[in-house]
């Protein structure tokens, strides 16, 4: 038996759970049933629009219900979805849709404000359906014309565009193929079916959103979508919709401490919460399990490339038992059994301590411009690896490499930062990540960020970034003196207020390294 498509697992649900509530968004909520109609008459707007089935659909939305149906109608159609954001710039919006060669491209009212500023650039149909026709695609006739769906397995599903050091977004194209088993594993490793109400606190054009919909949608589970505002007060949204199983990044744990949100107890529904995106530390973990005593909390880590996720670790019920860790980060746990993986020194060899490679059914097959794959992934012969330079097939045999740096403790997984947070300072190797957790070691340090910029004398100096109280500048260097070696002092101590997030919820090195005029500022990758 071949593996379901996206659409096949969503229609399963349907077939199976008509009746159980699928989505909850804005005043609506939708059975499977209620469901499936909207996407069939969205299924038809999009084709009455472009005059046939296209083959990839952008989504220029934002957490409305064309954005979640239209996610849908567009996989009904055996068609890719390829997620825009309205709070990007137009410029950004317009090389993900002139790199993904999108046919056409479904709007909302929140993608409608910004087609002036795209303009005639964009060449592509664009089907406008803003949030006041609503009622038209829940309560119209469900179009009889539509084809017969017929999407492999082996088709793309989704593109997701990361930035690319080059400066031009990179396409992360997924198959069906990779996405299923992942669903599969997910769905049954935390129980999730009828009744389990699950958060929906990512946008569409950061991958995480793809566990909290087809998870969902998957299991007969229902989708709670917030709006804006309240993924940003997330006890109350919590609370409010009666949220079973969270998902976020950590930094949602950092902001809900500033506002003195996460009170004892606080939290009693959560049964389940993951979090991913960025490194979970244990002061955040250990915040959020107070907020929520019946709740399990899991670090789960994986690049887009990688479908998602594709590690996990489950803290301990008893908080005596939770692991000690050298930057005082929750671990990053096993990797999946369905997938294999391999750590490699900076010389291409097994070690404990190096870059995660990893192989397998949720591997992407490879970007959408070729001429990004080189250097990505490696051949592994068992004893030394080969960086893929671009020539010659890829194949399921490579390993991507994920440009993350893991140390093997017992038989979990720690994270220790990006590959380029790593740095050489006056001859000595530095990691950005060990200062932080020294930092975060203070007892008045609430988040810390290190980064290295160039001085005008062409040395590299380090700028170690903080938020809670303001402390002596002498008290902090005493406290880092008191850990680290001469050459990993940072020469400079800024207190922030906060710190600032990105589009998708996570720390925002860019926009810190901008606001303190640092010049020549290396703040590294991401890490998810």
């Amino acid at each position: 038996m071949t593996e379901p498509t996206l659409y096949e697992w969503f229609a399963a649900s349907v077939a199976r759970y008509p009746d159980a509530p699928a989505l909850e968004i804005q005043e609506l909520n939708l059975t499977y049933r209620d469901l499936d109609a909207v996407v069939e008459r969205l299924a038809g707007r999009i084709v009455a629009a472009h005059g046939r089935v296209p083959e990839r659909v952008g989504l220029l939305v934002s957490r409305s219900l064309v954005a979640y149906a239209g996610y849908l109608a567009v996989l009904r159609l055996g068609a890719a979805v390829v997620p825009l954001n309205p709070i990007f710039p137009p410029s950004r919006n317009l090389a993900i849709s002139a790199a993904a060669a999108l046919d056409a491209v479904l709007v909302d009212d929140a993608g409608a404000a910004q087609l002036p500023g795209l303009g005639p650039d964009l060449g592509t149909t664009v089907a406008d359906l803003p949030d006041r026709q609503w009622r038209s695609v829940v309560t119209g006739p469900v179009p009889a014309d539509l084809p017969v769906y017929d999407g492999r397995v082996d088709d793309v599903a989704y593109i997701l565009f990361t930035s690319g050091s080059t400066g031009r977004p990179k396409g992360v194209p997924i198959q069906h193929a990779n996405v299923s088993p992942y669903l599969e594993f997910n769905i049954a490793k935390y129980g999730i079916g009828p009744g389990c109400r699950l958060s929906q606190t990512f946008d569409l054009t950061f991958d995480p959103s793809v566990f909290d919909l087809f998870v969902a949608w998957g299991s007969g589970a229902t989708l709670v979508v917030p709006q804006k505002n309240e993924v940003l007060t997330p006890v109350q949204y919590v609370n409010s919709r009666r949220i079973t199983h969270w998902f976020s990044v950590p930094s949602i744990v950092s902001f809900a401490r500033r506002l003195r949100a996460l009170q004892p107890g606080c939290m009693p529904t959560l049964q389940l919460s993951l979090f991913a995106g960025e490194q979970l530390t244990i002061e955040q973990a250990d915040a959020w399990r107070r907020a929520a005593p019946g709740c399990v909390i899991e670090n789960i880590y994986g690049p887009t490339e990688l479908t998602v996720t594709c590690t996990g670790y489950r803290l301990p019920p008893d908080r005596g038992e939770w692991p000690v860790t050298s930057n005082q980060t929750v671990p990053i746990g096993t990797v999946y059994p369905h997938l294999e993986y391999v750590i490699l020194d900076e010389n291409g060899r097994p070690a404990d301590e190096g870059e995660l490679c990893v192989r397998g059914a949720q591997r992407f097959p490879g970007y959408l411009d070729p001429a990004s794959n080189a250097s990505r992934f490696t051949a592994f012969d068992g004893t030394v690896a080969t960086v893929y330079d671009g020539t010659g097939p890829l194949t399921a045999e490579h390993w991507y490499r994920t440009g993350d740096r893991v140390r093997r403790d017992r038989a979990e997984l720690v994270h220790l930062g990006r590959l380029d947070h790593q740095l050489k300072i006056r001859g000595y190797r530095v990691e950005l990540g060990e200062i932080e957790a020294v930092l975060r070691g203070h007892t008045r340090i609430r988040e810390a960020v290190v980064l290295a910029s160039t001085s005008p004398d062409g040395e590299v100096d380090l700028v170690a970034v903080y938020t809670g109280e303001q402390i002596p500048e002498d008290e902090l260097v005493a406290v880092v003196r008191g850990r680290l070696p001469v050459y990993m002092l940072p020469r400079r101590y800024e207190h922030i207020a906060e710190m600032p997030l990105n589009d998708n919820g996570k720390t925002d090195r860019n926009r810190i390294a901008a606001g303190l005029d640092l010049v020549g500022a290396r703040t590294g990758g991401r890490v998810k």
